[in-house]
């Protein structure tokens, strides 16, 4: 029988989607649990990891405070947000190795992050490229809406605040249902990005309850990040990362799609 990473693999059978998993309501607090797990056995490219972005975050919004406005300063930090999930493929295979009981190496996962993986992770950045465009312009657009009056009551306010915070939402679903599988998928299987993504927005709408529990785990962690200046990211963005890649194998069965040709993940798990 042919070994799976030298046969040539027939795209045309494969499925347009990866069957995914009924969650449990508490399923991300175990991500989490597991997100620590791996921050205790790999403690140093974890918190390098964490470090670099936690850095480039923290520059982002000094620099819009001094030089531009706070309104360019959210809107960056909302483009980093939208951006952010490109940077996690390095910790998918920083667990992936702890996995198949390997020492994790920077080297290795700096290599599966921009190069092995590059040419999906590109189509997928450019898909959440458009969204930010799209959302960025949408949130002009919003400004319609702001009270003219000179000195506007609560209810004025209030009513803007409400639209615009209805439209990012909604541009925040979007995102968050495109990225909260696909690239762990990426770095697991030999799968395109619109497979990947497909497959990522079918499980999370399958999992409603299960994953608004996640993006909310998620987004109080980068609010407790940031307002400790920063410095709690270093620790919270490799968790995050880490639990994304357990959320996504407890979550997708991935079984029909082939592994890679080489890499981490060409070969199977350990444990």
């Amino acid at each position: 029988m042919p070994d799976e990473s030298t046969r040539e693999i027939d795209r045309e059978s494969l499925p347009f989607v990866a069957p995914c998993r009924d969650l449990a309501l508490l399923a991300p607090f175990g991500w989490l649990r597991q997100g620590f797990a791996d921050l205790r056995k790999a403690p140093g490219p974890s918190l390098a990891y964490g470090f670099v972005m936690a850095l480039i975050m923290g520059s982002v919004v000094w620099l819009a405070w001094n030089f531009g406005s706070h309104l360019i300063m959210f809107a960056m930090i909302g483009g980093f947000v939208f951006l952010a999930p490109l940077s996690c493929i390095g910790l998918y295979a920083i667990s992936a190795q702890i996995e198949r009981d390997q020492t994790p190496s920077m080297v290795r996962s700096l290599r599966a992050a921009f190069r092995r993986h590059l040419g999906n992770e590109m189509i997928f950045a450019l898909a959440l490229l458009v969204i930010f465009l799209v959302w960025a312009r949408a949130a002009v657009m919003i400004t319609v809406f702001f009270p003219t009056d000179a000195d506007p009551d609560l209810s004025q306010l209030l009513g803007y605040l409400a639209i615009g915070s209805i439209v990012g939402a909604v541009f925040a679903a979007v995102t968050f249902s495109a990225s909260a599988f696909s690239l762990p998928m990426i770095m697991h299987r030999d799968v395109d990005s619109v497979t990947a993504i497909v497959t990522s927005v079918n499980a999370v709408l399958r999992n409603k309850y299960a994953m608004l529990l996640w993006l909310t785990i998620i987004v109080l962690g980068l609010v407790v990040g940031m307002l400790t200046a920063f410095l709690g990211l270093i620790v919270i963005l490799p968790v995050i990362g880490y639990g994304a890649w357990h959320g996504y194998l407890e979550t997708i069965d991935a079984d029909a799609f082939p592994r890679h040709a080489a890499g981490i993940t060409a070969t199977p798990r350990s444990r």
